[in-house]
């Protein structure tokens, strides 16, 4: 009863064997390692359990090896194995079997107590366990019982052999000593192996301690990359919200301007089908007193001058279009907002500790100097959506430079300079006003770029004609009819300035950032304030004849800009 109990409590809940490799959880439950790995393998990830009490693991546990219980049921298994084997009879007993106690390798028979004990005595007959096959410890050359070990030729072989036999002269030993050194050699590798099953068993607690680790710092990384993707994905809903607004907001607008046309249009269209008819009834009638009399056709309404219907007509075009410059910036910016946001958090912790080269690893999850090229590369974008390229490889050229500015080394930044650059004198160069513009020019396309201006001082940023003066005050970006620009002022005042004539804005700016947006074939340059929400300042309208270069003005004070 009591091996029945033991049993079953060594008895695996899902093969219904004895444990082989008993795993527990952390519930407290065991099982073979192997019934519970294929129990969890055809499990649905997130939804692992302990198929006894049912509890839940979100993350796949730990097996931790049950090595005491393991022990116990090897040892189970190999005294039940000895007790199932099957007893040998004694060979006299013929009534009933009665199980030997020795066998007899002399008479090669199976003896119990009771014919033990009547047995031979003499040294010939030699006893051992029982067993069913006794010719296998003779001889099989002379038959006789093998007594000797011959350490040369290592065989067991019988007195003929060593006296007489193929092993005469040979160095020899008794089997009970041969044993002997034998099981020494084998303790000793025992003792190895021992340790080397030790040193194992520390090693996969180890390994096992290390994945139980990396299960649970994935656990982490992975929520914190799902929370950032969502992040992601909330924000770039909203920006999709906002950009289809401002979209339907101008296409309202232009439909608007289309309808009011056309209620003008039929207004006219009425009014010149009244006219044509008066003139119509006028030339069918026959009496020419009457014909004469009818002076309608001689008024000035009705027959309108060449000037006064140019002057008059309702232009197609008066209805507008969307305005793609400042769509472009809204989604330029939002895309760069969701990229800096990113940045920010581009630090992923623990990530360096787990089992993978910790540059690699950030790559791998969050490094986003990668990523944002990889994922939000936000001059692709426009490019793609709107045909819009951003100008981001936009520099300054030095050669143009005034003597009096200073440009950084990245070639994005000028400044006053308080120091004279020397620079050599070259027809390309400005002298007298304190400008520069940049090497790269655009004569088609779309094309967008940000600036950003000093708080302080007077500046200037547009766009120019490279046939601009270089001296002078026509030099002065916009101050000709060959340059644009936005400015600002030593008072703070900001306006547009085109051929010497400014446009004043009657607000002050919440920002010093702006976005210019060039449409070449339309003869559109946009300025925009990057405050939240973008605003459009004021668009210039030119058919353009030369290529356009970036011109940038800095006269007073510490004013700098930078693109």
């Amino acid at each position: 009863m009591a091996s029945a109990d033991l049993r079953d409590e060594l008895t695996c809940p899902i093969c219904t064997d004895i444990y082989t490799d008993p795993v527990t959880l952390t519930c407290g439950h065991n099982y073979c390692q192997d019934c519970i790995t294929r129990t969890w393998d055809n499990q649905e990830e997130g939804e692992y359990s302990c198929p006894e009490c049912r509890k839940r693991y979100r993350v796949r546990p730990e097996l931790k090896r049950n090595l005491r219980l393991r022990n116990i049921a090897e040892t189970f298994q190999e005294t039940h194995k000895k007790r199932e084997e099957v007893r040998i009879p004694c060979t006299y007993c013929i009534g009933y079997p009665v199980p030997a106690a020795k066998t007899c390798l002399m008479c090669e028979a199976s003896l119990c107590e009771d014919h033990l004990k009547k047995h031979s005595k003499s040294e010939e007959h030699v006893l051992t366990g029982p067993t069913t096959s006794p010719e296998n410890r003779k001889c099989s050359v002379h038959k006789e019982i093998l007594r000797y070990y011959c350490c040369e030729d290592a065989a067991c072989i019988c007195v003929s052999c060593r006296l007489d036999g193929e092993h005469r002269g040979h160095q020899v030993e008794t089997l009970n000593e041969a044993s002997e050194k034998k099981k020494e050699k084998l303790r000793n590798i025992l003792q190895k192996l021992t340790s080397q099953r030790e040193e194992a068993e520390k090693r996969v607690q180890n390994l096992e301690e290390i994945r139980r680790q990396v299960q649970g710092k994935a656990a982490g990384v992975t929520e914190r990359v799902t929370a950032l993707i969502r992040d992601i994905r909330k924000q770039l809903e909203a920006l999709e919200k906002r950009v289809l607004s401002e979209i339907s907001r101008q296409e309202e607008q232009v439909s608007l301007r289309v309808s009011d046309l056309i209620r003008q249009l039929e207004i006219k269209k009425e009014e010149l089908s009244r006219k044509m008819g008066d003139i119509e009834e006028l030339c069918d009638m026959t009496d020419p007193v009457t014909v004469l009399q009818g002076r309608e056709s001689d008024r000035d309404d009705y027959c309108d001058t060449e000037e006064d219907t140019e002057r008059r007509d309702i232009k197609v075009h008066d209805a507008g279009d969307l305005d793609v410059g400042l769509i472009s910036v809204t989604l330029h910016s939002g895309l760069a907002g969701i990229v800096t946001g990113i940045t920010r958090r581009r630090r992923v912790p623990e990530a360096s500790d787990m089992l993978l080269d910790v540059n690699t690893a950030s790559d791998m999850l969050l490094d986003v100097n990668t990523a944002s090229d990889m994922l939000l590369d936000v001059n692709t974008a426009s490019h793609m959506l709107l045909d819009v390229n951003t100008a981001s490889d936009m520099l300054l050229d030095v050669n143009t430079a005034s003597n009096d500015v200073s440009v950084s080394e990245d070639l994005k930044t000028v400044s006053v300079s308080g120091i004279n650059q020397r620079r050599p004198e070259t027809p390309e160069r400005f002298q007298g006003y304190d400008q520069v513009l940049t090497s790269r020019s655009f004569s088609s396309g779309r094309h967008y770029w940000k600036v950003e201006g000093s708080e302080t001082g007077e500046w200037r940023v547009g766009m120019t004609y490279p046939s601009i003066e270089r001296r002078g005050k026509q030099s002065v970006i916009g101050n000709n009819n060959k340059s644009w620009c936005l400015g600002k002022s030593w008072f703070n005042n900001h306006y547009m300035r085109h051929d010497s004539k400014s446009i004043q804005f009657p607000h002050s700016f919440s920002c010093c950032r702006f976005g210019i947006f060039l449409d070449y074939e339309a003869g559109r340059l946009s300025f925009y304030e990057l405050c939240d929400p973008i605003r459009h300042l004021h668009t210039f309208t030119a058919a353009f004849t030369e290529p356009l270069h970036a011109g940038f003005g800095v006269y007073w004070g510490n004013s700098w800009v930078r693109i």
